[in-house]
């Protein structure tokens, strides 16, 4: 492993910045406090900064020399809505935030190769760093688009990274291709006609006519589309009734869609969409389809996937750079790539034995309220950003 001596100095510096972010989560679009972090830090080490893409997103600028060329490396900063479970000194100030994905790391990550571009720029053409806000949920990367990410900061090529619990440390992950699948929410409200639970004769039950669906659904894919495709549909919420002795007038039923191509998405949401309705109208039932598409697939491209992995392999070694296993999961990195080539890929966070005294008894994952991330990855995806712009951007 080949980690760059100036970025390894100021390790300790840019740890303390991630933890104090970590301890001042904030939800997407809400970022205010970490732009104002990232942004002086930025400033402070004489990179220009362009703020409000995407309403807190930060773009750094680093340039050198008289190419036109340009690379963009991304970082996200926001954090989820949920409770964190440790109670080490950094653990977060604000009941009911919690960076529990990592992305203050991400930050970190970025800005200490940041630190090092601003001072040893040995590269021809610019860097553009994208710290990207609301990627739980916010689709903050689409906003910045809608904002003109591209069109202000015209890059060649744009790549993320995501650390991954339970790979280890020095060691990373991509393919080209579907990486993550896209993200899709249905809510389906059937309406039928309340009456006394002894007396169902009186009343239209839209209970049956939900769990019918709910059975029906999984046919889609196991009967409709091909087996060698992908798509997962999982009811997730069925809210219905107040009182064990009363008909229900209504039922509602949510959930989520996943697929890797939209070709097998625009089946499924046709076929839920005619098995909910013709269902519910069996059942003598009405019924209200809401099908919303959120985060497409994330799909790498296929010449930067394999100089990402070359790359790689020069500073971990190439038996440390695995193929990584689809996950249905989603990513809004997903926007960026269909805006530009590019790659996304995951380096290793460890097994959780990097977390201090205080932490939560859960185990060290992603969206668990006992995780946090491992300040060991700094060094080494700094290293990994820096090599990357310096490789990309090499005087021809």
């Amino acid at each position: 492993m080949r980690l760059i001596e100036s970025i390894l100095a100021d390790a300790a510096s840019i740890t303390r910045m991630r933890r104090d972010i970590h301890a001042h989560p904030e939800l997407c679009f809400e970022e205010q406090r970490t732009s104002d972090v990232i942004a002086k830090a930025l400033a402070d080490w004489g990179i220009p900064v362009h703020r409000g893409l995407g309403r807190t997103g930060v773009v750094g600028i680093v340039k050198n020399g008289s190419s036109k060329r340009a690379i963009g490396l991304r970082a996200d900063i926001d954090a989820l809505p949920m409770t964190e479970m440790n109670r080490f000194e950094h653990a977060s100030r604000h009941a009911g935030k919690m960076h529990a994905c990592g992305h203050d790391g991400h930050t970190a990550m970025l800005l200490a190769a940041a630190k090092h571009l601003s001072k040893h720029r040995n590269f021809d053409g610019t860097v553009y760093l994208v710290f990207q806000p609301a990627e739980e949920g916010g689709g903050g990367a689409r906003e910045m688009m809608k904002d003109g990410l591209f069109e202000q900061f015209p890059m060649e090529a744009i790549f993320g990274a995501h650390n991954w619990p339970g790979m280890a440390v020095g060691q990373f992950a991509l393919r080209e291709g579907p990486v993550f699948a896209s993200s899709n929410e249905f809510k389906i409200t059937i309406k039928g006609k309340g009456a006394h639970g002894a007396m169902p004769h009186n009343g239209i039950d839209p209970v049956p006519a939900a769990c019918q669906m709910v059975q029906a659904f999984q046919t889609i894919i196991s009967r409709n589309k091909r087996p060698i495709d992908t798509g997962v549909i999982s009811v997730t919420m069925i809210h219905t009734g107040e009182a064990t002795n009363v008909i229900p007038e209504s039922c509602v039923m949510e959930g989520t869609v996943r697929t890797f191509t939209t070709e097998v998405l625009d089946l499924i949401e046709r076929r839920m969409k005619t098995i909910a309705e013709s269902t519910a109208a069996a059942f003598e039932c009405s019924c209200e389809f809401q099908f919303a598409r959120n985060y497409p697939p994330t799909i790498n491209h296929k010449a930067e996937t394999e100089f990402a992995r070359t790359l790689l392999a020069d500073v971990v070694g190439a038996e440390n750079v695995h193929d990584f296993e689809p996950t249905m999961g989603a990513e809004d990195f997903s926007y960026f790539l269909q805006g530009k080539p590019g790659c996304y890929f995951l380096i290793g966070n460890g097994d959780g034995a990097h977390r201090q005294g205080g932490h939560g008894m859960g185990p060290c994952m992603l969206h668990n309220p006992s995780y946090d991330f491992n300040d060991d990855l700094i060094p080494l995806g700094a290293t990994v950003w820096v090599r990357l712009a310096e490789k990309w951007l090499a005087p021809r």
